[in-house]
């Protein structure tokens, strides 16, 4: 065992008692007292740790937090994105306990994302308190609104990582403590159409059937997926009429689109944009559009993966990789050209689950692989 995994199986319960404690300070995305709350207590550890925090204030959500290490050092920052926020609303303590049995601690949000925060601290107090904290710029971004769609924190986030070499992502690991090299992006779109009502017994001819023309636009859109190539068009819900003896004047659908590229990203949206209507004197409109391009597994994010492998393995890891069909914040900065790498937290099962879990084995490897990271990186590399 290499002398930093024995050092941060050395420090395991001290890991395991943060997490605890920040899994008991409940942070939904939508109760900003409560975002409010754990983002100071995350700020005044980064801030015991030499840190300088800023705050950049949020009316409706949590506040957000910049913890900056070695300012005035020289170099491009290092970025770790990391978010406070979880699905679970206020009180599910009460149902889904915090307990650790055995090699498990189970909680809301133990996993996604409160692991990977403990693993972020951890890695930056080992360090530090090993008197081997590098001399360059390292940065943590918390923010409070990623489950939600980071609306309050996308600015802050593509505005910060603007001015790092690389950003790391706090997210869960992927299985087998894989990071993720890839990740889906997504759109979203409503498309309304509209007819012309009439009564469905005595004058259906003079009608013009909405829901009619919802199901060719349905079958428009299926036919864009291209599934062997990770682009999906999905119809998600759709509801139309008024009454059960009137042709339906309207109707609305919900288009989920997921894809790899951002090529296929353009293609399904120009097709969607362009949808007209099938049915004489129907209508049919659009909104919404993509919302997070790609994080691709191109050239660049190769390289990145393959320095994090060679470091993880000066330490005796086996890193390997993989993805996800769900977005992150790293969603942003990967399509903003930076460097990312995601899925640097905790090991573990049931994201968004009753039975979230963090498995405590991993908490001091991924901290031993981060902290060897944060000394070894080389920007030139990239």
């Amino acid at each position: 065992m290499s002398d930093y995994l024995a050092y941060f199986q050395e420090r395991a319960p001290e890991m395991v008692a943060l997490l605890k404690r920040l899994v008991l300070l409940e942070s939904p995305s939508h109760e900003k007292p409560l975002t409010d709350a754990i983002s100071a207590f995350v700020g005044g550890l980064c801030a015991d740790l030499g840190a300088t925090v800023e705050v950049f204030p949020r009316a409706e959500v949590g506040d957000i937090r910049l913890a900056r290490w070695n300012e005035g050092a020289p170099g491009q920052p290092i970025l770790m994105l990391a978010h406070l926020d979880t699905v679970w609303p206020a009180g599910t303590l009460a149902t889904m306990p915090l307990r650790e049995e055995g090699d498990i601690l189970y909680g809301p949000g133990a996993l996604d994302m409160k692991g990977g925060v403990v693993v972020a601290l951890e890695a930056l107090r080992g360090l530090r308190d090993r008197g081997e904290l590098p001399y360059r710029p390292i940065w943590i971004l918390f923010t409070t609104d990623e489950e939600t769609g980071s609306q309050h924190s996308h600015d802050v986030i593509c505005a910060t990582a603007a001015q790092a070499g690389v950003v790391w992502v706090m997210e869960p690991a992927a299985e087998g403590e894989a990071f993720k090299t890839w990740r889906k992006g997504i759109a979203r779109y409503t498309v309304r159409t509209t007819g012309r009502a009439s009564h469905a017994g005595q004058a259906p001819e003079a009608g013009i059937n909405a829901v009619i023309e919802a199901a060719h636009q349905a079958i428009i859109l299926h036919k864009l997926n291209d599934l062997p190539n990770g682009t999906s068009v999905s119809v998600t819900m759709i509801e139309g009429g008024i009454a059960t003896n009137v042709i339906p004047p309207e109707a609305t659908m919900q288009v989920d689109v997921r894809f790899l590229k951002a090529s296929e990203a353009e293609r399904v949206d120009r097709a969607i944009q362009s949808l007209g209507p099938v049915l004489p004197g129907a209508g049919v409109t659009v909104s919404g559009g993509i919302d997070r391009g790609p994080m691709e597994r191109n050239e660049q994010m190769m390289r990145a993966f393959g320095q994090a492998r060679q470091i993880a393995a000066s330490i005796g890891l086996e890193l390997r990789e993989d993805g996800s069909g769900g977005a992150s914040d790293g969603n942003f900065t990967a399509a903003m050209g930076i460097p990312t790498l995601d899925g640097l937290g905790a090991g573990g099962l049931g994201l968004h689950a009753a039975h979230e879990q963090v498995h405590l084995r991993t908490l001091p490897r991924r901290a031993a692989l981060l902290a060897r990271m944060l000394c070894d990186w080389d920007m030139a590399r990239l």
